[in-house]
């Protein structure tokens, strides 16, 4: 059984016990989070695909953490014109279990 999510404008295809990271989400280490923006769910009936989404279809997960990616370097240049800039950049994410789901 998996099913496809859509969060942070991107989507995921996720099974039960899968650790996914996720873009970072407003909650609280060792809570439980709920994705309901369901795209499709495949189980023992067949696949159901929503148009957009699934009708009642929910995944649930446990936050296991937040934290920061690897570092992003961006450096900009123009030739011959002595212009240089160099930028970090470290995606903050969410660490998400997910337990359950439904539809």
């Amino acid at each position: 059984m998996y099913a496809v999510i859509r969060t942070g404008g991107k989507q995921y295809k996720v099974q039960e016990g899968d650790v996914i990271r996720v873009e970072k989400l407003d909650v609280e280490e060792g809570s439980t989070v709920q994705f309901d923006e369901v795209l499709a769910v495949r189980d023992d009936n067949g696949l159901k695909v929503g148009n957009p989404l699934v009708d009642g279809a929910v995944v649930e997960g446990d936050v296991l953490g937040h934290g920061k990616g690897k570092k992003i370097i961006v450096f900009k240049y123009k030739p011959k014109k002595n212009y240089r800039k160099k930028q970090g950049h470290r995606q903050p994410y969410t660490e998400v279990k997910i337990t359950k789901i439904s539809g």
